[in-house]
Order: C-alpha cells, then structure tokens, then sequence
C-alpha cells in the first residue's frame, strides 16, 4: 500500500481575478474520483484542496509534507470542462516547491501535450489518458520495487505514463464501465457547505452553499475545433455513468446537507434522451426535486423536445447553459459548431423558456472567420434573446483542440509563445488573458470587444427589468456588483493607442 495525496492546486485568484469572490467554488471532481479509485485498489488517498482551503502555494506544499506521500497527484482541470491549460502554472509552482517528493500531472493539458509538459515543467511523471489505470500500474511498479528515485530503471508496462527516463507508451485504454470502476466521486471527502455555486446560478436563492459538482458521463461525441474536451480520452465519443448511480449520489449529499445547488459539469448532459429521462425519473421518484436546484449544459439542437423539458424542470432543472456560440452561421460552421441557423436559435431559447427554465447563453468573439461587423452580430443577437444569463468569451485555442494545432500552423501569437504572458494567458478572466487574433483583428482587439460587450450586456435597462421580474432585486444588486468589479487587462493597457469603437 502507498500513500498518495490528490492536490488541486490554488489555481482561482490568477484565474478569476477581481471576479473570483462571484465564480464558483467547486468541488476538484476529478480529485475526489481518484482518491475513491486508489482507495478501492488498498493505497491510502487523501485529498488536499488548496482553492477551498485558500492557501497559497507554500501553504499547500506544506499541508502536502504532513502526509509524506510516495506521490502527490495533481489532476489539471478547470471548472469549465475544457478549460485546463490555466490552472497549471499553479499545479506547477505548487509542485516545485515539493522537493524530495514523486510528483504526477494528468487531466486534459497534459493529456494534451505530455511531452512539453513534462520536459518543461517539475514533474517526476506525466499521463497521456484519463489517469486512473495508469496511476494503479505505476503505483504497482512502485510497490513492486522495481521504480527507483534515480533515472536508471525503465518503466515498460504502464502505458500512457511520461518520464524522463523511459520510452513513452501509448495511452492507456479507456474505462469502460464508471459504475464498476468509478462507482463513487469522493464526496465524503469534501465538506460541501465550504463549496458555493456561481452567483447567477442561485439567482432567487437566499445562499449559494452547499453547492456540488456531479458528472454522469464523459466526454462528448462532437469535434467543435475550438474545444479540447476530449484530450484526456484520445477521441471524441461518451460514456455514462447509470442515471441510478448519479441519481444515488445524489440521494445521499441531501440526506445530509439538506439542501444543495447542483452542476452537471458534463461536456454534453443534455444529449441522450433516454439518460436525461431516467435519471429525472429516479430524482423524481426519490423525492429531490424540491431538494436540489440543478443547471447543466445543452446545445441548440439538443433541447427540440418540450416533454423533456418539461420533465428536466419537474426534477428540478433550474438552468441550462446553451453554446450558440456566434450569430454568423458561417463563423459557426467554420468550426464545426451545428448545422442551425438563427431561427433554430431562437426557438430553442423560446422552448428552454417555456419549461420554466433559466437560459446561461455561451458567445465566443474572434473565431477564426470573425470580424468587427459579425461579432457584433453576435451582440445585437444575444441582446435580443435577452438570457437570464450570458457568458461571452474570446476565442482561445486550447492546447488539445484543433484549433490550437492550425494556430501553431499559421504562426498565429498565442499565450504560450515566446514573449507571450504564458499558460495563463489561457484564462478568460485574468490579467494576462491573450485571445486568439483573427483574419483581421489582433487578439488586444478581440479581447477589447469581448468586455464591452459584456458590460454593453448587462447594463441595459431591458435586462435589468427581465432580471428583476423573474428573481428580484438581489438578482440585479449581484449583476451591479459584478459590473463594479475591476477588470484591468494587460492587452488592453498595452494598447492604449487602440481605437475603441461603440459596441
């Protein structure tokens, strides 16, 4: 048996910025996951969340010497399912200061470029693949002996595994059925009442805790280029965890908590109708309805069916967040992102609506076929379906996606460029943030449209007044902090000389 401490690592501040006290602080998935599946295979797991804890990087190596682990495991998500590449530098920081101690990264970064990774950050081994069969191979290796501290020992047998001494195996098989091998998400180990929900998913709500995070499957089947989402898995495609399983874990946190807010943080939930279904009918049928207020991700062409809507809001489904992504059905296909147009958009709002349900709409600015005039398409079409909510973000090339691979083509400046802020300029809210450019537009440009816009938004005397209607003053009282809220940008002060033009 080995001792290994699964560390999320203090990622929010440099990620979130000024904006962090309003985003979510959710529980590290991936972490609870695999310490449950070291647990079953007899090593001692422990979990360490340094974002909850709010410790800073020397506060978290120090709780990670308490434990004198034989590795310290550092799974490399964000909170949005794609969004990984921001959280490393802390991942990395955290790791170096852990002198004398095995060190392990994997999620969709480092899944995403293992090599680079490895060879440039402080890790003793890196995994290609979604982690958990190639951390019970080396954990094996290592019980066995036959894995020393200096580089003379070869590993062979584990594939998807990275070090600087071994030849690299291809990534390990996926798992094949959750419930067997991942029955559980760790949550005993996480005091949920620490962890709060976004604040515009408890609109109406008098408290933002408990709040939980609960995938039901992984993965997601499309191939939109801008996203990396299936890096850790090799290919794109999905695999669910039974409604009954997710429907269980469920069950169990209200027993306890009482109450809680529920994010569904897979790529694609709303997808398989006879999923979406059983697992309403378990939440149903167990009584939670009235117990949990839940959001979850959707598409355009994926909310068609009113009877299922309808049955999402009896289980209580308060939200879904919708990727429409760009008005411009040309930027849209230039990216593989559906096959719909604006009316399609439109009715799918409308639907969504009618259920009772709450719309969290998703734009991005300055995809590769964007330009001034269809990014403010993409505006005045976002004012005019006038969501409860709006996410906008500038288009990033995610490592892993195929958008980073044309990007790194076409030598266009990306965040990990010589000169440029580094991964960190991944992040959609930080300082350092530096978007894609376009055909047209250098990336300052993109990112100087993408906050107008936002604050263009939720500015306007319509929205408020919808706001107000539909979860009251506090509702509004929220927005306006969230649009006092300071924002500096190092793109933009650098490029004082741009012209800002009205958006």
């Amino acid at each position: 048996m080995k001792r290994v401490v699964v560390v999320n690592a203090p990622a929010r501040l440099g990620v979130y910025g000024g904006l962090s006290e309003l985003a979510a602080i959710e529980i590290p998935v991936w972490a609870g996951m695999i310490a449950d599946y070291l647990t079953r295979h007899n090593h001692e797991a422990h979990v360490l969340d340094a974002g909850v804890a709010g410790w800073d990087v020397e506060q978290t190596a120090a709780q990670i010497r308490l434990f004198n682990p034989d590795l310290a495991v550092f799974p490399v998500y964000g909170q949005q399912p794609s969004a990984s590449t921001q959280c490393l530098p802390a991942a990395e920081a955290v790791a170096r200061a852990l002198s004398g101690i095995h060190t392990l990264a994997l999620g969709t970064h480092p899944s995403a470029l293992p090599e680079r990774t490895l060879y440039e950050g402080p890790w003793t081994y890196v995994v290609r693949g979604e982690g958990p069969l190639a951390l019970k191979a080396l954990l094996r290796q290592i019980s066995n002996g036959s894995v020393r501290d200096q580089g003379g020992s070869w590993i062979v047998d584990v594939p998807g595994l990275y070090t600087k001494w071994h030849v690299h195996r291809p990534a390990p098989l996926n798992i094949d059925d959750l419930d067997a091998e991942l029955p559980t998400r760790g949550f005993h180990r996480f005091d949920l009442a620490r962890y709060r929900a976004h604040n515009w998913h408890t609109f109406g709500y008098s408290n933002r805790s408990p709040y939980v995070s609960l995938q039901t499957s992984l993965g997601c089947p499309w191939r939109c280029t801008f996203c990396s989402i299936n890096a850790p898995f090799g290919a794109s495609g999905i695999r669910f965890w039974s409604p009954a399983n997710c429907a269980v874990q469920l069950v169990n946190l209200v027993r306890q908590y009482g109450f809680l807010h529920v994010k569904i943080p897979d790529e694609m939930f709303v997808l398989n109708r006879q999923h979406v279904w059983q697992f309403c009918n378990h939440l149903i049928d167990m009584g939670l309805a009235p117990h949990v207020n839940i959001w979850a991700y959707a598409r355009v062409d994926t909310v068609k069916d009113e009877a299922m809507l309808a049955h999402m809001k009896k289980a209580g489904f308060n939200w879904l967040g919708i990727g429409i992504e760009s008005a411009s059905a040309h930027v849209r296909h230039g990216v593989e992102k559906g096959r719909f147009g604006r009316r399609e958009i439109v009715e799918a709002v409308a639907r969504v609506r009618k259920a009772d349900i709450a719309v969290g709409a998703n734009y991005i600015f300055g995809l590769p076929d964007d330009t001034r005039e269809t990014m403010q398409e993409t505006l005045d079409l976002a004012c005019e379906l006038n969501t409860e909510w709006a996410n906008f973000y500038s288009a990033m090339a995610y490592p892993g996606s195929q958008l980073y691979g044309e990007a790194k083509r076409r030598g266009w400046l990306l965040p990990d460029d010589p000169g440029g802020p580094g991964w960190i300029g991944y992040a959609q809210h930080a300082y350092e943030a530096l978007p894609l450019p376009t055909e047209t537009l250098n990336g300052a440009e993109v990112l100087d449209f993408r906050d107008r816009a936002h604050l263009a938004y939720f500015s306007r005397a319509e929205y408020k007044v919808m706001l107000r209607r539909r979860f009251g003053d506090a509702a509004v009282a929220d927005v306006d902090a969230m649009l006092a809220a300071g924002r500096p940008r190092r793109q933009l002060l650098e490029n004082k000389e741009m012209t800002h033009e009205p958006v």
